[in-house]
């Protein structure tokens, strides 16, 4: 195509009217036209993001890092969809997956300390199978809450849904901070809505969370260095 005829489609998005309509599932692909169209959404959004990869690939042959991506994004899914989470994306080391209904602020959070659980367990498999590695799979889970905006982008043959909203920009976010010691970040909405179950734990009943000040972005998240065993 040339210059104009790609300037021609850009200049047809911008003013158009958007038919957007509520959604009560995670809509699927082909369920959204490439035009102006949309699905509205209140959900939570959970990213699951490995740390150090780039040390990973780079210190380490490739297949072996192709293992780790493996085994991380596997059991970052399994256990996502064992609680009704929705994986919508991957990109490279991490996923990126939506919670619904009345829930879904508990169950993405009792997924992101589940999938703590497995880092640790899969650590214990990596020990085993390979003895005399240095490598400790490390990750960090980001959770926010939010409405959101759901349409297709790209081109006939060639697109994906993106997913506009706080909730979504914000998981990301929080799922990029690393070497705290606290693989799990969620923001005060995510909190504030929280069962019971999944703020208190333990024998003592403690609580699971620490409040902490994101001066990135100005405002209150939590965090935790807890797991949930499956």
């Amino acid at each position: 195509m040339t210059s104009q005829d790609i300037q021609k489609e850009i200049r047809a998005i911008f003013g158009k009217k958007w038919n957007a309509r509520e959604g009560r599932q995670v809509p699927e692909a082909e369920n959204i036209a490439l035009g102006n169209d949309a699905v509205t959404l209140s959900g939570t959004v959970l990213y699951a993001d490995m740390n150090d990869s780039t040390e990973l690939v780079n210190g380490y042959r490739p297949w072996f890092a192709a293992e780790v991506y493996k085994a991380y994004l596997l059991g970052a899914c399994r256990v996502i969809r064992n609680l009704g989470g929705e994986v919508t994306a991957f990109d490279g080391d991490r996923v990126m997956a939506v919670f619904l209904g009345n829930t879904k602020n508990t169950t993405a959070v009792k997924a992101a300390l589940q999938i703590n659980y497995l880092v640790i367990k899969t650590n214990e498999m990596l020990r085993l199978a390979y003895p005399t590695t240095a490598y400790t799979l490390s990750q960090t889970v980001g959770i926010d809450t939010s409405d959101l905006f759901v349409a297709k982008t790209g081109i006939r043959n060639s697109n994906d849904l993106v997913w506009v909203g706080r909730a979504a920009n914000y998981a990301a976010k929080l799922s990029a901070i690393s070497g705290e010691g606290y693989p799990t970040y969620i923001t005060d909405d995510v909190f504030t809505k929280l069962n019971k179950e999944a703020k208190f734990g333990g024998h003592d009943n403690k609580l699971m969370w620490e409040k902490r000040f994101w001066d990135k972005i100005k405002m209150t998240v939590h965090r935790s260095s807890w797991h949930w065993k499956m």
